[in-house]
């Protein structure tokens, strides 16, 4: 009756039509159905004729009322009766698939997707229903394989490495394989992305479907992911509190993993996680690392370290051990002197629990989130082992913007004496001894004034060092094309932030110049996963995706340790 203009089939519109959520938007419009907004030159399947497209789109339409918080809808029960009388509209998925979405022609465009089979591919996804994300994702792995999928392909460094792993795939055991004077086990890096991040920050993952969003979606698809790399070590990042004590702990128990872990210190429930299969090594020594200390003001971010030293069970010598090292730095690019800093307390960290009895330290491998791209200055710090900050602006530490904000320049030195670490990357023992004797401060200073004027000039130093030399297991840019690796692609970005370093031995040929074996042997790269460009990824509409349920790429290699 409102509308005795309309043809009859739009006229029935508001009373006729049923939907289930999947992913797709509901959109209501603030004016009557004869102004309805939809992108151009996509229809739905009951229209016959193209539907009007108002110039002011995005002042046409709101959240229907039931669109609350994201938890709250999550657990909510709503039904359409209630709202048949506002002028509700569905807007198929071959038009858009979350709220503030690109057109799929652009995507369509940016992943090289032929229109017809992703137009065929999303109608089949609308006619299915939903009845839980989990469900969906366990239907989904019991037909075979998933539509979408890349495949990295393992690239090897050694023919014996390539033999070796063949064997282990077989079923194999270690004990059986090679000689006894090696030993061979794989070391992941992967930043998980808590699921309380993910909703905080929702604008980076406009281009995912709702539905696979849902931690119900995510934690089995990660699950498996864990399984078929199957590493030895796991070095995760932005593993939410309550999720690894209700589910990740046990999960991974159950794979034969032992689970160590470390919760930021702030109001974010998330931290890092080091697993190891207790098949392969036995734990020395678990070290959490936090970078917050109340009484520096530099430090006040909540970011965590965690270090294992970790003892092989076989074909190494009673004193063997190797040292695992996981961290997630400072996101903020604008602040490298906190990250500056809280590398230099995970290497101090590091420096304490490495060294052996003769004094050169064990082989180390340091995993994690650095929020750092390649070749910054704080990339190049790591792998060179030495940084001349004087006159380097904070934004451009890691490198993160190509153009930063503001133009200030890192202190000399970065962080207060009072911290307890030297510009080399160690702990000053005296230093902390003379924190503990508060009352001996004064006294114990005065006299020596040789020490004084050794302290005042390091102080003043704009050198930073650290002891290790370590290599990297990615070179960061595919040799044949010199288009960059990626670790993460989102929204807003596609880089690497994410790296393995490790202690290369002497013999390493996929170890970068200047690597030496000033450990106690050291390691040897057999072989890594490979990565991906950002094209690959935005075939499969970026991440996460259907079959990779983070933002992030898990980092895989293959190591030998070498011993004297």
């Amino acid at each position: 009756g409102r509308h005795s203009m309309l043809p009859r089939h739009v006229q029935r519109l508001g009373r006729d039509w049923i939907t289930h959520w999947n992913g797709s938007q509901i959109l209501a419009f603030n004016s009557p159905v004869s102004s309805c907004m939809r992108w151009a030159g996509h229809y739905p399947p009951w229209a016959s004729f193209p539907l009007p497209i108002s110039a002011d789109f995005s002042a046409n339409w709101r959240f229907p009322p039931f669109f609350g918080p994201w938890r709250q809808f999550q657990s909510s029960n709503w039904h359409l009766d209630n709202y048949t009388q506002s002028c509700c509209f569905h807007l198929p998925n071959p038009s858009m698939k979350s709220e503030g979405e690109e057109p799929l022609t652009k995507k369509r465009r940016l992943s090289g997707q032929d229109d017809t089979s992703t137009s065929e591919q999303e109608t089949n996804l609308s006619n299915r229903k939903e009845v839980s994300c989990l469900s969906a994702a366990q239907n989904e792995e019991k037909h075979g394989s998933k539509k979408g999928t890349i495949k990295r392909h393992w690239e090897y460094f050694c023919q014996q490495s390539k033999t070796m792993k063949i064997a282990e795939n077989k079923g194999s055991d270690q004990s059986s394989t090679g000689t006894e004077a090696t030993f061979d086990f794989t070391v992941m890096s992967y930043n998980i992305l808590s699921q309380n991040l993910l909703e905080d920050n929702s604008h980076l993952y406009k281009h995912c479907r709702q539905r696979l969003l849902f931690w119900t979606y995510r934690f089995p698809n990660i699950l498996q992911e864990i399984k078929e790399l199957d590493a030895d070590v796991l070095c995760l990042q932005e593993v939410q509190e309550d999720h690894y004590r209700t589910e990740i702990k046990s999960s991974l128990e159950s794979l034969g993993y032992h689970c160590e872990y470390k919760m930021r210190t702030g109001r974010k429930p998330d931290g890092c996680a080091i697993c190891f299969r207790t098949s392969k090594f036995s734990l020395i020594s678990s070290n959490p690392v936090e970078f917050f200390r109340r009484d520096i003001p530099l430090l006040d971010r909540d970011n965590v370290g965690l270090v294992l030293l970790l003892q092989p069970r076989f074909h190494c010598k009673a004193n063997a051990a190797i040292c695992i090292a996981n961290t997630h730095l400072l996101y903020n690019p604008r602040r490298g002197d906190i990250k500056l800093t809280q590398l230099a307390m995970l290497l101090a960290e590091i420096a304490s629990v490495a060294p052996q009895k003769d004094g050169s330290f064990c082989p180390i491998i340091i995993c994690g989130d650095f929020n750092s791209v390649p070749g910054s200055p704080l990339y190049r710090f790591i792998k060179e082992g030495k940084l001349n900050y004087e006159g380097l602006a904070i934004g451009k530490v890691s490198g993160q913007e190509q153009f930063p904000r503001g133009q200030r320049i890192l202190s000399i030195p970065i962080w207060p004496k009072k911290l307890g670490i030297s510009q080399n990357c160690v702990y000053e023992i005296k230093q902390q001894q003379k924190e503990e004797n508060a009352g001996e401060e004064l006294e114990a200073a005065k006299p020596d004034n040789t020490q004084e004027i050794v302290i005042a000039s390091e102080k003043l130093s704009s050198k930073l060092r650290h002891h290790f030399k370590l290599s990297s297991v990615y070179s960061h840019y595919f040799p044949e094309t010199g288009i960059p690796e990626v670790t993460t692609c989102h929204s807003r970005s596609a880089v690497t932030v994410d790296y393995i370093f490790y202690s290369a031995a002497n013999d390493d040929t996929a170890a970068q110049p200047g690597a030496e074996d000033s450990f106690c042997g050291g390691l040897k790269l057999l072989g890594r996963l490979a990565l991906l460009t950002e094209k690959d990824l935005w075939t499969v509409n970026g991440l996460p995706n259907e079959n990779n349920s983070s933002d992030h790429l898990p980092l895989l290699a293959e190591f030998r340790l070498i011993e004297r």
